[in-house]
């Protein structure tokens, strides 16, 4: 199997469009025509880590932070980035980041962390706007019920909690076939009028070539009508954070014992706080005023998990070659107790 058919899915898990202008995720390294010899994943991709995926015949490592951030003038060794750049070209090694696209959508990695929290009634703290369209299109009656389905499949029509969502509503279009024309219903050359339905539904923008293609290609028209138009609604599914309750409430100390173990802690900052807590989010320091209690667990530790989250969706989908938990503690920050 080559580089490009897993790059390919990981896409449609997180897609690239849905990174932060600042970022820089996606096949960093490699040529996504290399045939995949093993996957190696981790949090960060560092000298170690090539070392490890050359130890453990993994040519391609899957990195929740890229290793380029931004362009690299010089390569010359002279800092971990050129050094692991350097490493990873020389052994064909190709390096693969997931970053905050995998953070932007809603199974991604805060949702793996409400999870190891035990979170319910959970979703996204600041869903993005602008990310929505919305299509409509014109459909013969007798085939309004076949597109509507393949445009569902292929990803359309999700409000909130809600899927195959749509609007329908009967009307009278009409067309004049040309002599050049193949017309599914009409004459050549006389104006035609047929019942259709005119059929509205959203879906995200990143979805667009997909939905269109399962649309042209179920529509029993030679030309296809459609419209598409941006919407500003925030969708649901996407953005920073995320937000949930715990089953049952508890004192701060006894939060802080559960976020300790459950997340695998070795300490936590945090802010004073008398009341029992409920709800849990991700929020700033200087907010709290003693109307929230802010834990801060660390960057490497809130994130550790996410090899285990990318572990799983490739597993789902391959099963051809072996999939490796990186064992390089990349955590920058030590300790002293």
């Amino acid at each position: 199997m080559k580089i490009k058919e897993l790059t390919n899915y990981l896409e449609t898990v997180a897609p690239s469009s849905l990174q932060e202008s600042y970022d820089n995720a996606g096949l960093i390294i490699g040529n996504d025509d290399m045939e995949i010899s093993g996957v190696l994943i981790s949090l960060d991709c560092i000298e170690e880590v090539v070392d490890e995926a050359i130890a453990n015949n993994c040519n391609i490592i899957v990195a929740h932070h890229p290793i380029v951030f931004s362009g690299l003038k010089k390569i010359n060794g002279k800092n971990y980035v050129e050094r692991t750049v350097i490493k990873a070209i020389k052994n064909d090694i190709a390096i693969y980041a997931i970053h905050t696209n995998l953070d932007n959508v809603y199974e991604g990695v805060n949702k793996r962390i409400a999870d190891k929290l035990g979170l319910i009634r959970t979703g996204i703290l600041a869903p993005k706007p602008n990310l929505l369209k919305k299509l409509v299109t014109f459909v013969p009656v007798d085939s309004a019920e076949k597109v509507k389905q393949a445009i569902f499949d292929a990803g359309a029509g999700h409000i909130g909690n809600y899927s195959e969502c749509s609007f329908a509503a009967p009307g009278l279009g009409s067309f004049k076939a040309s002599s050049e024309a193949n017309p599914f219903v009409g004459e050549i050359e006389k104006q035609h009028q047929e019942q259709e339905i005119r059929l509205e539904t959203i879906f995200p923008a990143f979805l667009q070539t997909q939905i269109l293609a399962a649309l042209i290609k179920n529509h029993p028209y030679e030309e296809v009508a459609y419209d598409i138009y941006p919407i500003e609604n925030f969708f649901e599914k996407t953005g920073s954070g995320l937000v949930g309750e715990l089953e049952n409430e508890m004192s701060p100390e006894e939060f802080l014992k559960y976020l300790k173990n459950n997340m695998d802690l070795d300490v936590i900052r945090f802010t004073p706080f008398s009341k029992n807590i409920k709800r849990v989010k991700y929020h700033e320091f200087f907010d709290a005023e003693k109307k929230l209690m802010i834990a801060d667990i660390g960057h490497y530790e809130s994130e550790k998990f996410t090899k285990e989250l990318l572990s799983e969706l490739i597993l789902k989908k391959f099963h051809t070659f072996a999939v490796l938990l990186s064992k390089t503690n990349t955590n920058p920050v030590n300790y002293y107790y």
